[in-house]
């Protein structure tokens, strides 16, 4: 069988069918997920924090990426897979298009990520240009976290939730075909996702969202520390971890999570 494609996500938005999204960085994890019918596996830099113990995702390298890509693609047949271009590994459009050919050729992604809105607009159109499918993030910005003094909610003025709209458009137009929307007001989060054609992936951006996105050990309640308040603890639920995937597929698929504890 082959993998889901973007025309299938494409149509899942149309007929508002949510998008069932989850981390993952290895075969075995990949295969249970794949298994619990998770549509799309998100290989995140969140590596960093969660698999390497560091304290946020900057030091996330290209080849770390192409690793963990490789071995969640090995584990799957069926889900669609996109790889995170890391911190500074796409600083100018040259290095952009090197290092996503990399994920995609080594680490056989069929999609990259990247984090920003106007600044990378040009970066999206010659990635696009040279037929590798992007999908944007937008909201909370891992990679720059510093800048932004910390994991904040993003968009609560209206002049932030403006630019964020504007943002999605401009990140559309260039050719990206999926947008991650990170902690945001639940409102905004239904007004990016009317906004654009493509599918959106909330985390912690309201039930309106196409679709939902958490880290797999967030969701599992193995992440050391305060789980995020987007997150929720499927495990504890369930008691079993193909039985919690399945879970949290199900809830997405029938807009029951996030729940309104889980918005802003």
């Amino acid at each position: 069988m082959s993998r889901l494609n973007l025309t299938s996500l494409r149509k899942m938005k149309a007929e508002q069918n949510k998008i069932a999204v989850l981390t993952a960085y290895d075969a075995s994890f990949s295969h249970v997920l794949e298994q619990a019918g998770v549509d799309v596996i998100l290989v995140g830099d969140s590596l960093g924090m969660v698999i390497q113990g560091k304290e946020s995702t900057l030091p996330v390298t290209v080849e770390d990426m192409i690793y963990h890509t490789s071995n969640v693609v090995r584990g799957s047949d069926k889900v669609f897979v996109i790889a995170d271009l890391p911190f500074m590994s796409y600083a100018n459009t040259d290095q952009a298009i090197q290092n996503a050919a990399r994920l995609m050729a080594q680490g056989g992604a069929q999609m990259v990520k990247l984090e920003g809105g106007q600044v990378v607009v040009d970066t999206v159109k010659q990635l696009v240009e040279r037929g590798i499918p992007v999908c944007a993030h937008l909201g909370l910005l891992p990679q720059s976290v510093h800048r932004l003094g910390g994991y904040r909610v993003q968009g609560r003025d209206d002049q932030q939730a403006q630019q964020l709209i504007t943002d999605a458009q401009a990140l559309q137009a260039a050719g990206a075909d999926m947008l991650v929307l990170e902690c945001v007001p639940a409102e905004l989060g239904s007004r990016v996702t009317a906004a654009v054609e493509i599918p959106v992936i909330g985390i912690g951006a309201g039930v309106e969202c196409d679709g939902q996105v958490l880290v797999l050990y967030d969701m599992l309640g193995l992440t050391p520390g305060r789980r995020p308040r987007f997150s929720h603890d499927f495990l504890a639920d369930t008691g079993a971890i193909p039985a919690a995937i399945a879970k949290y597929v199900s809830e997405v698929k029938s807009a029951t999570f996030p729940s309104q504890a889980q918005q802003y």
